[in-house]
């Protein structure tokens, strides 16, 4: 038997006694209450770290607008000269819209012999370099992003270095048109290959063949 207290009239306290039995069931109780509320708790910490639920049941599918993973990021520019077969011309085809649509109605000065030109300036490859490049750096610079001062940047560090190279009197073009009435177009020569490279080159022909069995 356990007991307790209670107060009588007088405001005395007299012992009140619980039947052992009954102790026990009170005692159960309580350890059951708390392992519920054990429970509970992890429930909540559960519910807490796990990811906000998207909300939508096309989610899995990843349909535009209805959550689901992000859309692959669109592949890294490559230099063109790197690019081969239907992909250069694709990428030739949108140089060439930029370089006749926009770069030559604004920066294309008037062709003289300081300042030569090609109307058929996809056929060397170092212009082509020159101008996928300068484009490339276009489309950088007037992003947001690349702040106010993005397009002031592109005509500092890229269009006025670019211009000089393709159009310099000495440079690529130099063959070609040096008078809008007069159109040229001619490949310049590049340097041989090397003395090294060459005489590699002689050393591997002069190699006998391995005879086949």
């Amino acid at each position: 038997m356990s007991e307790s207290a209670k107060s009588t009239e007088d405001g005395e306290l007299e012992p009140v006694r619980i039947p052992d039995p009954q102790l026990e069931g009170i005692e159960a109780s309580v350890r059951r209450l708390m392992e519920q509320s054990a429970q509970q708790a992890q429930q909540l910490d559960h519910l807490a770290s796990a990811p906000a639920p998207s909300g939508s049941p096309f989610a899995a599918f990843g349909m535009p607008g209805l959550g689901g993973p992000p859309a692959a990021a669109p592949p890294e520019p490559r230099p063109i000269l790197e690019l081969e077969g239907e992909e250069r011309e694709d990428e030739l085809d949108a140089l060439s819209d930029w370089v006749d649509d926009f770069f030559l109605p604004v920066y294309g000065a008037e062709v003289t012999t300081a300042a030569p030109w090609c109307l058929q300036w996809q056929e060397h490859d170092d212009v082509v370099a020159w101008l996928h490049a300068l484009w490339l750096a276009y489309q950088q610079h007037k992003d947001p992003e690349a702040g106010l001062a993005g397009m002031f940047v592109w005509h500092r560090d890229f269009l006025t270095h670019a211009v000089a190279a393709i159009r310099a009197p000495g440079g690529p073009l130099s063959a070609c048109m040096t008078s809008p009435d007069r159109p040229a177009h001619r490949l310049l020569p590049g340097p041989p290959p090397s003395v090294r490279t060459e005489a590699a080159a002689t050393a591997e022909a002069a190699e006998p063949d391995e005879p086949t069995s």
